[in-house]
């Protein structure tokens, strides 16, 4: 087995009682086992999925940035580094816990399909879903009007400074960090697509570990975007581009689209969990799936049942199982469809839909509730200022590199994630021009008392609001550190097909790290679970927590990636 493969499954296998105390309180660590201490710091905090990404954003920091530079900076350095999960040929979600007004701000950066193309089309070449890769899936990338808006509101340094440590790698190369070279691979069943071999494989082949990679292409594009700023990317040398290269390729992305382009600030909503406040951004997106399986198991004593026993797993999956359901039925853009958030993470709801939940019996299916209706691969990073602002920001090109399309001179790939969209006509999620596809991608913010407590994310398609909810029950439920909660084992429930419309008719499939012990397991397996080995499928956590007692940061980043927490 490879070495990546043994440090995300086997680091888990370990689990020690402890009498540590957590953040300086009164709360006492059940489970000690993690893969490193977290990292304690008082002036700032970063915390990504790449060490030099992470020393990015520590620089900018000390340069006198803000949270919000400094994540934009980690940012752009990761679309370059890890390209496999992120770019700006994709979208980007955030919270900001802003310390001035004392309040969570939430963007949404995420792109709207073509308006050119009609669900008519995909009917015509008789498909019944939306291709993964080439020119169909492509919707226009949100990321740099992201950087903008979010620069906007709350940065500091000019973009020029922000973004010139990213430009500089991508000009003089950078080696590629071990699990990212792994990842990159999976390029390879791309290189026929336009411009992607020669961008991202360099001599016909994936860069391998230590190997220098260098983007001559994207310093140049981010050269551009430092000098002319967001309007390059819509409207100016940048869109036209992009315009001409989707003309030629067939590509329905045109100029148009590009320049209606807007991001969208929403108010973030959240349920409360056990005194604790966990915030999600509404649909598009699926963070409310979180809410509504933390408002499921808010009514059990779950510490009672044991971290990660097999009660416990039971009724995190069948919670899951629940509020999936909803996602799969409800979630969509809400400029098209009138959704029900309130009411689906109502805890009068919850009380409803926890009558289905079973302690002996697995479902098998789930009908989605009646809230008050009639009729991938991702980047999670976090950054912490010494003005005690904090930044929740996910980004992603969603099914590793995207599309596969590499617009011409420009270095990046055009996302995938229409992808996302059903082709089931009356579906809230059905493909409409101009519309926003459900998405996975969500960051996460907990506060306790109207203080901000935790920003954290844990990337990974459908896994998402799964290891929310994990690392929530973690924290407060079992009172693991912040670095215990991340490296604790997983599981991960999935179904056959992507969360596009279909309903769960077999009970699905459940995925378990190895530190979960065997006894259960087999009750699992007892009540009828489905039970596999789901290797590299449960996500990749980084977190910031601020201790308000002492004024100091706690950051942590798991073993599951190649990430790297650093404070100053």
């Amino acid at each position: 087995m490879s070495q990546y493969f043994l440090r995300a499954l086997g680091c888990m296998v370990i689990t020690m009682l402890s009498g540590s105390p957590l953040y300086g309180g009164d709360r006492m660590s059940s489970r000690s086992f993690a893969t490193r201490s977290e990292v304690i710091a008082k002036h700032g905090m970063v915390a990504t999925s790449q060490p030099l990404a992470t020393q990015v954003a520590i620089d900018i920091l000390k340069k006198g940035g803000s949270a919000v530079d400094a994540a934009i900076a980690a940012n752009a350095t990761l679309g370059l580094m890890e390209p496999t999960g992120s770019g700006i040929g994709g979208d980007l979600f955030a919270i900001v816990w802003d310390s001035k007004t004392k309040k969570l701000y939430g963007l949404n950066a995420s792109g709207r399909s073509p308006k050119s193309l009609t669900l008519q089309y995909f009917k015509d070449k008789g498909l019944e879903q939306i291709p993964n890769f080439g020119p169909l899936p492509v919707s226009v990338p949100g990321c740099v009007d992201g950087w903008f808006e979010l620069h906007k509101k709350f940065g500091k340094l000019p973009m020029s400074e922000i973004l010139a440590p990213a430009t500089r790698y991508a000009r003089e190369g950078f080696p590629l960090s071990e699990l990212i070279a792994y990842y990159w691979k999976f390029g390879d069943r791309l290189k026929e697509h336009p411009n992607f071999a020669s961008t991202y494989l360099p001599g016909d082949k994936a860069p391998a570990k230590g190997e220098i990679f260098r983007n001559p292409d994207l310093a140049q594009t981010y050269e551009t975007l430092a000098k002319d700023g967001r309007d390059a990317f819509y409207r100016g040398s940048l869109a036209k581009t992009m315009d001409a290269f989707c003309k030629r390729v067939g590509c329905f992305i045109r100029y148009e689209d590009f320049a209606a382009h807007t991001s969208t600030w929403v108010e973030p909503v959240s349920t409360n969990y056990r005194g604790y406040d966990v915030w999600e951004l509404p649909p598009n997106g699926q963070g409310i799936a979180a809410l509504q399986m933390l408002n499921i198991l808010e009514y059990f004593d779950v510490s009672a049942m044991g971290h990660n026993s097999g009660d416990f797993l039971h009724l995190m999956i069948e919670a899951k199982k629940i509020a999936y359901e909803d996602r799969a039925r409800f979630y969509a853009d809400p400029e098209f469809s009138k959704l029900p958030t309130a009411e689906l993470i109502s805890k009068k709801y919850a009380a409803e839909r926890r009558k289905l939940f079973h302690p002996k019996k697995v479902l098998r299916s789930v009908e989605p509730g009646n809230p008050g209706l009639s009729a991938g691969d991702t980047v999670y990073l976090t950054v912490a200022d010494k003005d005690r602002n904090m930044v929740s920001l996910i980004q992603s090109n969603y099914r590793g590199f995207g599309s596969g399309l590499v617009p011409d001179g420009l270095g990046f790939c055009f996302q995938d994630r229409g992808a996302l969209f059903t082709l089931e006509e009356g579906h809230p999620n059905v493909f409409e021009p101009g519309k926003r596809p459900f998405h996975t991608i969500i960051p996460a913010f907990i506060t306790k008392d109207g203080k901000p407590f935790m920003s954290f994310g844990v990337m990974g398609g459908d896994m998402q609001p799964q290891g929310h909810v994990q690392i929530v029950c973690n924290i407060i439920d079992f009172g693991m550190n912040l670095q215990e909660a991340g490296d604790a084992a997983r599981w991960y429930h999935g179904r056959s097909s992507e969360p596009t419309g279909e309903q769960m008719t077999d009970g699905g499939r459940v995925a378990l790290e190895s530190g979960i012990l065997p006894e259960a397991v087999q009750h699992l397996k007892t009540l009828g679970h489905h039970v596999y080995d789901g290797k590299g499928m449960f996500g990749g956590y980084q977190a910031i927590m601020y201790d308000a007692r002492n004024d100091v940061y706690y950051g942590a980043s798991e073993s599951r990636k190649d990430g790297h927490a650093a404070g100053y």
